[in-house]
């Protein structure tokens, strides 16, 4: 049996998507977009403009949609760092802003601005 393609972003399966993937097919189950710079075996960060391809457009987000004539699935593109690395940013940026630590996206209780007001006192 053939590799099953994982999302680059949460890694869910997309064998539910036709192949090949069409420029506006989303994964699933976090929405983001699948033909993208990160989903093909071209890319590597590790390289000029962070594509192995010398004859491809240069694409500057590698993690939207584009028309890149020499894009071809990548089905190891999943990386768990990733994940990691996209949570510890998030739960940065609740501590930067006061949302609650429970990670569920509200914002905290809005007190009145009372709290702005006493940053002018």
């Amino acid at each position: 049996m053939a590799d099953i393609p994982l999302c680059w972003r949460c890694g869910a399966s997309l064998e539910k998507l036709s192949l090949p993937l069409g420029r506006l097919d989303e994964c699933p189950q976090c929405e983001v977009q699948v033909h993208v710079c990160r989903m093909c075996v071209n890319f590597d960060p590790a390289v000029t403009r962070a594509c192995r391809e010398d004859d491809a457009d240069d694409v500057k987000e590698k993690e939207r949609s584009n028309f890149c004539d020499f894009f071809k699935l990548n089905n190891n593109a999943f990386n768990p760092a990733f994940v990691a690395a996209d949570q510890q940013a998030s739960d940065a940026l609740g501590q930067l802003f006061g949302s609650n630590s429970d990670g569920d996206g509200e914002k905290p209780a809005d007190d009145g601005g009372q709290s702005a007001e006493d940053l002018f006192k």
